[in-house]
């Protein structure tokens, strides 16, 4: 598929990034994303809550602040009653509220599986566009949630979680990533994305490629929400971190001495997961602890170890 070329589209699908970016005026450039998934918790409201946090998220990835937000929604009319969508759009209207955007409208279709999400636009400006392709050598990476979600939703279906960790989860994916990036974007990051489908590893992966550099992924200081392990030793893993691990199979290389299922763990695919920060070393520290400060459970993860044209990760 031939894209026609436009000057004022200063992101695109080159580099697999979190959003388009689209200039209109020398200050001024629009983000422009969409996300929509089926339910991984049976709470209508906290499944929309989820939904549009996640959404909102690569807005947040770009640099850039939410403006406005549609909803676009696949319902089952005949099978659930109209009070789950209701709840549903009532949790999103709530995150989208929160995020400072607006409610401008939406679409919904008959649909014999249940689906909600947002179409996101941004605003940034065109000199402080982030993207996952500006890692410098010698950054260091941090990581703004902790991850787990796929093996937590997978333990939900399977009926083995219990009510706390349902709740850990919903506050996790639910925490809208507003909060950190207003911290980070104070420390002059070069780099972001967020985590979602592609699992930790799998778009740390896509940073590197972007970026041409090699990164060290340290797996012992990667946050994990509780319980996520213990259930990874089950075998709890959903089926995309299989086809994660697969997929990004030759671009990401793991040390010897990594526990085999801590490794795992670095492609289960997350769902509203937090940013991935790419920044000078001399400023990570301070990022961090600014973090910190205001409750956000975030951590030093790796470093951008050196040039490679290929794009490498390693997980140590």
């Amino acid at each position: 598929m031939k894209i026609k070329p436009d000057p004022r589209l200063l992101v695109g699908f080159e580099t697999a990034d979190d959003a388009g970016v689209y200039k209109i005026s020398d200050d001024t450039a629009l983000i422009q994303t969409l996300d929509f998934f089926t339910p991984i918790v049976d709470s209508p409201y906290a499944f929309g809550l989820i939904a549009a946090a996640n959404a909102l998220s690569d807005v947040y990835a770009m640099g850039g602040n939410p403006m406005t937000a549609m909803n676009i929604v696949c319902f089952p009319s005949q099978d659930l009653p109209e009070s789950v969508l209701q709840e549903t759009l009532a949790g999103g209207l709530e995150k989208i509220h929160e995020s400072g955007a607006t409610l401008v409208g939406g679409h919904s279709v008959e649909d014999a599986e249940f689906k909600y999400g947002l179409s996101v636009t941004g605003v940034v400006h065109p000199d402080r566009i982030l993207t996952n392709a500006n890692c410098k050598k010698n950054d260091r990476l941090i990581l703004t949630k902790p991850i787990g979600t796929g093996i937590l939703a997978t333990a939900i279906k399977g009926k083995l979680a219990k009510q706390e960790s349902i709740r850990n989860l919903v506050t996790v994916t639910s925490a809208l990533n507003k909060y950190a990036a207003e911290i980070i974007y104070r420390f002059n990051p070069n780099a972001a994305t967020d985590i979602t489908g592609f699992g930790l590893a799998g778009h740390l992966y896509e940073m590197a490629s972007a970026s041409k550099m090699q990164i060290t992924l340290f797996s012992e200081n990667v946050p994990l929400i509780e319980e996520v392990l213990d259930f990874a030793r089950m075998g709890l893993f959903p089926a995309g971190a299989y086809n994660n691990k697969k997929f990004f199979e030759t671009g990401v290389t793991t040390h010897s001495g990594v526990d085999a299922v801590v490794a795992d763990l670095m492609f289960d695919p997350q769902t509203s997961g937090g940013l991935l920060v790419s920044l000078n070393k001399a400023n990570a520290a301070p990022c961090l602890n600014a973090l910190q400060d205001q409750g956000i459970d975030a951590r030093i993860i790796g470093e951008v170890s050196s040039t490679d044209s290929c794009g490498r990760i390693m997980i140590c």
